[in-house]
């Protein structure tokens, strides 16, 4: 096992949840926290606990977004006009990052940042080297010709344990994605309760 893979397993039981919703994920068979004292039985948590347990969720799933970051995508959420709680999930899913996870481009976040970071993503035409960059609906993103290839980009396409949501339009044969819109909450396809709203209300205290 890798130390990322062995590193997500830990956030699962730790977070109590198969986070990103893959198989192999150790909460599936053991749903309690790691340490000699896993098992111990929880009191209810605090108001403050459950924002808080609701905050390491999303900025987790996200790709482990440091604080900075993610406080930074609260502020422009409550900035912008409208709910407050659809404005945070669609600063979050028009992450570039994100889109290329959504169109099965990367098996996880974390490797949509990796293709990124190393030039493999067009966007309109033009590389993109930056996982927070902002897509925009009807924006095109494509994998480069010369990265087609790679097989973590092939195998993800090929694996069924998820799929494209409707907001995302696939043309799997040449690598390419439309971001359709901006989703609703509803609409995003997390494999697990998240709460955005509890996350609004932790940096709202």
């Amino acid at each position: 096992m890798t130390k990322r893979h062995e590193s997500k397993h830990k956030v699962d039981r730790r977070l109590r949840v198969n986070l990103w919703g893959r198989p192999k994920s150790p909460f599936n068979s053991r749903n309690y926290p790691p340490g000699q004292h896993g098992k111990a039985k929880r009191g209810k948590p605090s108001d403050y606990g459950t924002q808080l347990e609701a905050k390491q969720k999303m900025k987790f799933y996200y790709g482990n977004m440091n604080e900075r970051q993610f406080r930074n995508i609260y502020r422009k959420a409550i900035q912008k006009k409208g709910n407050t709680t659809e404005n945070l999930v669609s600063f979050l899913e028009s992450r570039l990052d994100t889109v290329i996870y959504r169109a099965k481009f990367a098996p996880t976040v974390f490797s949509a940042r990796q293709l990124i970071n190393h030039g493999h993503i067009k966007v309109n035409g033009k590389k993109v080297n930056i996982p927070s960059y902002k897509v925009k609906a009807e924006d095109s993103i494509e994998v480069k010709d010369k990265s087609k290839d790679i097989a973590n980009i092939i195998g993800s396409l090929a694996s069924k344990e998820r799929e494209v949501p409707e907001y995302i339009q696939l043309d799997e044969k040449n690598k390419k994605a439309k971001l359709v819109r901006i989703p609703k909450f509803s609409e995003v396809p997390y494999p697990t309760i998240m709460e955005p709203n509890l996350v609004i209300e932790y940096y709202s205290r």
